[in-house]
């Protein structure tokens, strides 16, 4: 108990201070003043201590499992853990890289029965170009604004139209006279008896009703139908329609904004894959780091152990590379988890199918120095940009948008002309006269008209009045196009700002790797002569620790200054390279510039 409390106030003493001095004595003048030790305040230093370890002990969640007997044990890792990272089964087939059906879920039996398949970075660009739901919608946006176009082209034909009708009509008609016609003094034809009969026998002739005499009262019923047949061409053709040609130039603008969108977003699906695959080579690398790590450490630990038994190292020692054991186990069970996020990220963009996980198969190898000064970069970048040419288009499609609109005021003259024919069937039937009849000889029981017409003209149509309505649209349209100008200027700041971003980094990286570079050679030398020395007992398990810290660092630091180097340069590529607008040509994955390019 002595023995701790001294050792406690060798490292107390900065804590407690110099105090008053020992009891009942004071120094001399000018004598050198000596550290009081105050026996009891160290006790309760020590004791005040303890309890504020044991309380936060508390703290602290009881552990799941009892303590770990063997020191040189390490954890099963879980299965689906293992399962995500287990090695590839060799590499990726062409078969197995079709997208599946957009509207279909992954089952079960899919999920379960995942496999690891190793691909390129190339092999994974040509993937994502052919699998990429984004970009065939793009494609489908593109095909879309090709068909409005050719739908406003014809608006400069003429416009025939075959017509054709028919129909049937059935109905009851009665017809009534209310006054006779015998008063109207067109001849004994319109009077009653009015006309002379000859007798069948030869007798006097016998008078009787003229045959268009219609007495007060007489009537006539019958049934009609009516049996139609028409057909004929109609022509319509635009002399003059001002809004007809801004019309087809704004489509033609809009066909030409989706196919700089196609041409941009391929760019940008490049750099994503690009990055996405570097993130994951990056990923690997490190599951590898941290394995070496762990297994180093074990050896380490082992040498502790043996060390301690001779009685070279004190139990310090071991519990200490222990803790670093642990901890080095705690950073291989994330680099697995980071590992099999990366994967799965990779094959999103890839739109694989749900049982194939992606693995990188190409080694990490570092990009070359960018060929071209940050000026030629960005002059390069402008030059025939997507982005900004989609832009562009739209301004132009709005303009012309807002052209057509304000042409609804203006008067427009068209051209019509049609000619067919038709043929009718009437029939009437059940029919009965009372009251001494009417109308007989407009009833015919069963007749046929048929013809035909022809007719051309012109159609003169000027908009007088509405209020401003077409006035305030195409204002509306106008103020639209005058906007895109400031997302031109946004965009091209953005273009600025990601190249110098690229720039300065791609930059800063090749000139980290090299520092790192150098790091990493001589944290392994350390490495190695100071386990020589802790193992001949020349030095404590501090310096082990600390150099294969400074090693671990150091060789992170020069994958991750490798993988900025590699990252910097796709997002430089990304701002030139040359894409195809056109959806029906090919797409060539280019992992390199060519400073032909500018």
């Amino acid at each position: 108990m002595l023995s701790r409390i001294n050792a406690l106030a060798l490292l107390l003493l900065p804590l407690i201070g110099w105090g008053g001095g020992w009891p009942g004595s004071r120094p001399a003048l000018g004598a050198p003043r000596t550290p009081p030790v105050d026996v009891e305040r160290l006790e309760r230093s020590w004791e005040r201590l303890d309890a504020e370890l044991r309380a936060l002990d508390t703290l602290l969640p009881a552990e799941p499992e009892p303590p770990v007997r063997d020191l040189l044990s390490t954890p099963e890792l879980p299965a689906n853990l293992i399962r995500a990272n287990q090695p590839p089964g060799g590499p990726l087939q062409p078969e197995q890289a079709g997208a599946p059906p957009p509207l279909d879920l992954p089952s079960p039996e899919q999920l379960r029965a995942g496999s690891v398949a190793s691909l390129g970075l190339e092999q994974a660009l040509a993937i994502a170009f052919a699998n990429s739901a984004s970009l065939q919608a793009q494609r489908e946006q593109v095909a879309a604004a090709l068909a409005r176009f050719q739908a406003a082209m014809g608006s400069y034909w003429p416009t025939i139209s075959a017509v054709a009708s028919g129909s049937y009509t059935g109905g009851t008609l009665t017809t009534r006279a209310r006054k006779g016609n015998d008063n109207l003094g067109f001849g004994p034809l319109f009077e009653p008896n009015g006309v002379l009969s000859p007798s069948p026998n030869g007798g006097p002739p016998t008078a009787i009703d003229g045959p268009f005499y219609v007495p007060k009262g007489g009537s006539a019923s019958f049934n009609t139908g009516v049996a139609s047949l028409e057909g004929g061409l109609q022509l319509n053709y635009a002399l003059l329609d001002f809004s007809r040609t801004p019309t087809v130039r704004a489509a033609r603008a809009v066909l030409e904004e989706q196919r700089n969108r196609y041409a941009n977003q391929l760019r940008s699906l490049q750099l994503q894959v690009s990055e996405a695959y570097y993130a994951l080579q990056r990923e690997e690398q490190l599951v590898r780091v941290y394995d070496a790590n762990l297994r180093n450490d074990l050896v380490v630990l082992q040498e502790s152990l043996d060390l301690k038994q001779a009685g070279l190292v004190p139990r310090l020692d071991v519990l200490r590379r222990r803790a670093i054991q642990a901890e080095g186990e705690e950073s291989l069970i994330q680099a697995l988890a980071d590992r099999a996020v990366a994967r799965r990220q990779l094959a999103v963009l890839l739109n694989l199918p749900a049982s194939i996980t992606p693995s990188a198969s190409d080694p990490i190898v570092v990009q070359p120095r960018w060929p071209l000064d940050l000026e030629a970069s960005l002059l390069a970048a402008y030059r025939g940009n997507p982005e900004l040419e989609a832009i562009l288009a739209t301004r132009t499609a709005l303009a012309q948008q807002s052209q057509a609109t304000a042409a609804g005021l203006l008067p427009t003259l068209s051209l019509f002309a049609n000619a067919g024919g038709g043929t009718a069937e009437s029939r009437f039937s059940a029919i009965e006269v009372n009251g001494g009849g009417c109308c007989g000889a407009t009833v015919l029981p069963l007749s046929t008209a048929s013809g035909w017409d022809w007719s051309v003209g012109l159609t003169f149509t000027w908009l007088l009045f509405d209020a401003g309505t077409t006035a305030g649209q195409a204002r509306a349209l106008a103020k639209q196009a005058a906007a895109t100008a400031q997302q031109y200027a946004a965009s091209r700041n953005d273009i600025r700002l990601r190249i110098e971003q690229a720039f300065f980094t791609h930059e800063a990286s090749l000139a980290k790797l090299s520092s790192a570079r150098r790091g990493v050679a001589a944290a392994i030398e350390a490495f190695r002569d100071v386990r020589l020395r802790y193992q001949s007992g020349l030095s404590s398990e501090v310096e082990v620790s600390f150099t294969q810290d400074q090693l671990i660092n150091s060789l992170v630091r020069r994958l991750n200054a490798t993988v900025a180097v590699n990252v910097s340069y796709a997002r430089l590529l990304r701002e030139l390279l040359p894409m195809p607008r056109d959806p029906q040509q090919p797409v060539q994955p280019v992992l390199q510039v060519n400073p032909a390019w500018p």
